[in-house]
């Protein structure tokens, strides 16, 4: 082995030096100032004296010049001693000087890393808490602001345990600008009671759990639900929590760490009642999109003194501007689309759809009907369908026995996937199944060439769903390829049929932009449009769970036929009137194929009352019903 060069042992040397600290660090920057300086000065020497200069001359201008650079004060003058001492003053105030700078650096430097890593605490009252990250934090965001949009001071505080400035940046690529919603982000685990103290849910006007990415999602949200409710500092009132439940079988677990304080979303059954409703009715996802988002008109609690010992029937008319929907009790029993005939009781609040909670307010009506305008009631029996399920997942088996329980007896279904497990699945449902007789074909459905052997254009409904994948960019890359041929399949064969699919990333689902009304996507963003709004008012579940209850009152998109002639000039004040001597409630209206344009696709949902209309055939009346 070759000795060192001198080079090598050099660099070690001054390696070994560095190593030694701050004391090192502040040696070696004195000893090349010095040189520097007295190298420096030594030129000036000879460049301002031309050579001809003494030694001591010299030595003293070089002095002089170390002493100004270094601003040693007056060591240039008086006895060696005099000079030692003012030296010693000068290294003395610069020590200090250069202390202070270091701790005050430091300190800033410090508390810049302090709230990078998003520790302090949220002072805020009244604000809503977000625990967890997910693609669905976005959509949740922008619904909150647009809650916001006509209040001051709101916020949104989001702990997740990820770093609180790229968390900040996200947001505020994704979501844009948020008005007068403040929105406060830290990091830390939302399963610790400790790290969610840092966002004050004591005083939080409600808290929304997200269901991390991956595996397990239900037993991060149920050890969150653990962390808030037995935290030795919760507070002594009741939190208001939403939460997901992606499997139902995990709900009991689940509604067990909540607590009745915690509402929960049942987020495959919601989807699944989503997808059967809005297959079966074109534009109804209309409806339901207008009425979960925040954009347009939504669900209101409101007393009105004014109508007590008044019928539903009458309360109907009594709203210009809203649509009356239902009751919630004073006991706090929820009834949504009762008998008309009930009477309005002292304590009750109306349940009304308005464009916001400031325009439920009653107006005066003259009680003027277009009687020539009222149709004859309709006997128009329920007819058996055809349904096509393109794939399977754990969601399929609630799909199929709601689409039975909405099913008129007769109509079919028929599954094609290429799962071998969902022909034993489906087996298993075939003896409860009422309404439908159901067949299974083994078959890839990403492929034109198996689309083909069927005869979509005979099926009156479409429903694709997305594979349980791990990848979930894979799965809604295969619905989405399925989506497309459908579509090009339509075009090409001039036939309408309704199309319903699932997407898992949303931004997937914005790629497959919606052409039409009845070619609707159900993906996480509804799901998270519902808690946002559950957040806003907790009996809100109520409302929505009889709404996608096929036991319940339902939204039909009815023939305006059924109701009023078309043809006849009127108010709507003549459809709901119609509407309620038939015991339903009108909501709305969709044109036909005069109107089908982005994103309303004609529908119009609570329309002023006094507004002058003219029907045509192909119209239809939105009605909440129970058949």
């Amino acid at each position: 082995m070759s000795r060192p060069t001198l080079g090598r042992r050099s660099k070690y040397w001054f390696d070994n030096t560095m190593s030694r600290g701050t004391p090192a660090l502040i040696g070696w920057l004195a000893l090349v100032s010095a040189v520097l300086v007295v190298v420096l000065s030594a030129l000036i020497v000879v460049v301002d004296g031309g050579g001809r200069a003494t030694a001591s001359g010299a030595l003293a201008e070089i002095w002089k010049n170390t002493v100004d650079t270094f601003k040693l004060g007056e060591a240039t003058t008086g006895s060696w001693p005099h000079r030692g001492l003012v030296i010693a003053l000068a290294l003395a105030g610069l020590f200090f000087a250069s202390a202070l700078i270091s701790l005050l650096t430091k300190g800033v430097d410090n508390k810049i890393v302090e709230l990078r890593k998003g520790r302090s605490r949220v002072v805020e009252k009244g604000h809503t808490v977000v625990l967890g990250w997910s693609d669905q934090v976005f959509p949740v965001i922008s619904e909150l602001a647009a809650a916001n949009a006509s209040r001051r001071g709101g916020c949104v505080a989001v702990l997740a345990d990820r770093d609180r400035v790229e968390m900040e940046e996200e947001i505020r690529k994704v979501v844009g600008r948020t008005g007068r919603t403040r929105v406060v982000c830290r990091t830390g685990s939302p399963v610790d009671p400790g790290d969610i103290d840092i966002v004050s849910p004591q005083t939080a006007q409600s808290i929304i759990v997200l269901a991390p990415p991956g595996a397990a999602p239900d037993a991060h949200v149920t050890k969150t639900l653990l962390a808030i409710t037995n935290s030795p500092t919760r507070r002594a009132g009741p939190y208001h929590i939403v939460a997901p439940v992606k499997d139902a079988r995990n709900r009991a677990a689940v509604r067990l760490a909540g607590g009745e304080e915690t509402v929960l979303v049942d987020s495959d059954d919601i989807a699944a009642r989503l997808i059967v409703q809005t297959s079966r009715q074109s534009g109804l996802s209309v409806v339901y999109q207008d009425l979960l988002d925040f954009a347009g008109d939504e669900i209101y609690m409101t007393a009105e003194p004014g109508l007590t010992g008044r019928t539903l029937g009458e309360a109907l008319h009594a709203y210009p501007d809203s649509s009356v929907i239902g009751l919630r009790r004073a006991g706090g029993a929820v009834e949504l689309r009762p008998d008309l005939d009930t009477v309005v009781a002292a304590g009750d609040q109306i349940i009304a759809i308005s464009a916001d909670d400031d325009t439920v307010l009653t107006g005066p009506w003259d009680g003027r009907v277009v009687e020539e305008g009222i149709a004859a009631v309709p006997d128009r029996a329920p007819r058996p369908s055809r349904t096509l399920v393109l794939g399977w997942n754990r969601r399929a088996a609630i799909i199929v026995r709601r689409l039975d329980g909405h099913a008129a007896p007769g109509s079919r279904l028929d599954v094609v996937a290429d799962d071998p497990d969902a022909k034993a699945e489906l087996e298993l449902l075939r003896p409860a199944l009422r309404n439908l007789e159901t067949a299974f074909t083994l078959g890839d459905t990403g492929t034109r060439a198996a689309l083909e052997s069927f005869d979509i254009a005979s099926y009156a409904n479409v429903i694709v769903l997305c594979r349980d994948d791990a990848d979930a960019q894979y799965a809604d890359s295969r619905v989405l390829i399925t989506l497309l041929h459908l579509r090009q399949m339509q075009s090409e064969s001039g036939r309408r049929y309704a199309i319903v699919s699932e997407m898992s990333d949303d931004r997937n689902r914005r790629l497959a932009q919606v052409a039409r009304a009845d070619d609707f996507i159900v993906g996480d963003k509804l799901l998270s449009l519902l808690m946002v709004q559950l957040s806003e008012n907790r009996h809100l579940a109520e409302v929505f769970g009889d709404l996608f209850d096929p036991g319940g009152a339902e939204i039909y998109l009815k023939p305006v036929e059924d109701y009023v002639l078309p043809g006849v000039e009127m108010t709507f004040h003549t459809v709901v009137e119609a509407a309620r001597r038939r015991g339903d409630i009108a909501v709305g209206y969709r044109v036909g194929a005069r109107t089908q344009v982005p994103p309303a696709f004609g529908v119009v949902l609570n329309p002023a009352k006094d507004r002058p209309l003219t029907f045509a055939a192909g119209d239809r009346v939105i009605v909440l019903t129970d058949d």
